[in-house]
């Protein structure tokens, strides 16, 4: 079913539920209310009878009299001949109960019935046959109800038609507002299709007016805009990737291709050869690792815990302390405690990077500082610094100064750690330290 046909069946059904409702209503008030007439001219009739000094059944009062006696006898039959008495009209005529009005059924024929308590000394009957009654008894009146009915039917009948002719016109209502709600919606439709197929991302809806067709519209504009730029990140990061993999590529096949010549090499050109495909083998490990962690990007399945800032970073300055010795480099480290929720292990990359970073542009026998306070990791070396010109692209992927093309690296750990940073909630940046070196700094909000 289509959204359209869903649209319209809705309409017509909520037309139909309250049109019948309404109808109900209507039928009910118009029942009470021509019962309540009835009820009116049965107790006027009964009045009439009462004020006379003889309750005569002959008198024309517009509605058919009987007189009961206590016991439930009848005393005076009415003029069509003897009329239903039930239980209730007994306990009217023993006093129990004054007045009654009920419906009944007479030769399969609906009556509306009044009785009303006859007073001990009511004189019943007029003329020779009248009599004083020595117990209470009963006065029955009845007028039809088919003139009522008839009319109820009418109403009910005229009711059903106005329903009827609602639910059709809600149908045809129902038809036009969906063709016109559902035109902007088909263009949007068209539209995101047609971006589809032709799978050029750079197309955007017009926006529109402030309403909900115009919010959706902005929204699949963000959609493909996000989308747009994840393809060319992905894009870059291929073309990037195939860049930095053909030089060390290349050159393994050079050695690789010199190594089989092994028998003709002297020991020391072998173990330099040896030497420098280790190497080679080592970079495109670091550099696949690299790119592995920075496709996988916001995919994470491990969730943020709250850990102490502190304790992980003296773990990592642990770590790294061996690799620095190998250099003479001492890493300082001033650590105040503090809490944050992020995701330990991503994190630890993030900062272990920049501390790897640290000792790379160290000179030997320098020194590293390391200090944590309030969600703030800064990381300062004494090395060449970095060029004011190289700062605003240190956290770009692949991105490596002409100083550091000479140097072991992919490019890529200063770029892992702003894009895990981002994916926390946090910031990073770079600046030239007073008195020389790198001053890099890693901001994390805390919690409690």
């Amino acid at each position: 079913m289509t959204f359209k046909t869903r649209l319209v069946l809705a309409s017509a059904i909520a037309v139909a539920i309250a049109v019948l409702l309404a109808s109900a209503g209507a039928l009910v008030v118009a029942r009470n209310a021509l019962t309540s007439s009835t009820d009116t001219t049965l107790q006027n009739a009964a009045e009439a009878l009462l004020s006379r000094p003889f309750v005569d059944t002959n008198d024309r009062t517009g509605a058919i009299e009987q007189i009961v006696a206590n016991n439930g006898s009848i005393l005076v039959a009415s003029p069509a001949g003897e009329l239903p008495v039930n239980d209730d009209v007994k306990e009217v005529a023993a006093g129990r109960q004054t007045t009654l009005y009920q419906n009944v059924e007479i030769d399969k024929a609906p009556f509306r019935e009044l009785a009303v308590t006859l007073p001990v000394g009511t004189a019943i009957g007029g003329g020779g046959n009248s009599q004083i009654l020595s117990e209470t008894g009963a006065l029955q009146l009845f007028v039809p109800l088919s003139g009522v009915n008839s009319q109820l039917t009418h109403l009910l009948l005229t009711l059903l038609a106005i329903a009827a002719i609602g639910v059709l016109i809600a149908v045809l209502l129902g038809l036009v507002v969906a063709r016109t709600a559902l035109r902007p919606l088909n263009a949007i439709s068209d539209s995101v299709e047609d971006i589809a197929e032709t799978t050029d991302l750079s197309q955007r809806l017009e926006e529109g007016r402030a309403d909900e067709l115009g919010r959706l519209r902005r929204a699949f504009n963000r959609l493909f805009a996000a989308v747009e730029r994840s393809e060319d990140q992905q894009r870059q990061l291929v073309l990037d990737a195939s860049h930095e993999l053909r030089t060390p590529l290349t050159s393994l096949r050079t050695n690789t291709e010199v190594l089989k010549r092994v028998d003709e090499l002297d020991p020391d050109t072998r173990a330099q050869l040896l030497d420098d495909v280790l190497t080679q083998l080592t970079e495109l490990t670091t550099l696949v690792g690299d790119l592995a962690e920075l496709a996988r990007g916001e995919h994470q399945v491990e969730p943020p815990t709250r850990f102490r800032l502190d304790q992980l970073v003296d773990d990592l300055v642990a770590v790294d302390a061996t690799h620095a010795r190998t250099r003479s480099i001492e890493i300082v480290a001033d650590l105040d405690a503090c809490w944050v929720k992020a995701r330990r292990d991503r994190l630890a990359r993030a900062i272990g990077n920049l501390i790897d970073n640290a000792i790379k542009w160290s000179p030997d026998g320098g020194e590293i500082e390391v200090t944590v306070a309030d969600g703030v990791v800064e990381v300062r070396d004494h090395g060449p610094g970095i060029a004011t010109e190289d700062l605003p692209k240190i956290f770009d992927r692949f991105y490596r100064s002409p100083e550091a093309r000479a140097m072991p690296g992919s490019g890529l750990g200063l770029a892992i750690v702003s894009q895990v940073v981002a994916e926390e909630g946090g910031s990073v940046a770079a600046r030239q330290a007073e008195g020389g070196g790198a001053l890099l700094r890693l901001e994390l909000p805390t919690v409690s």
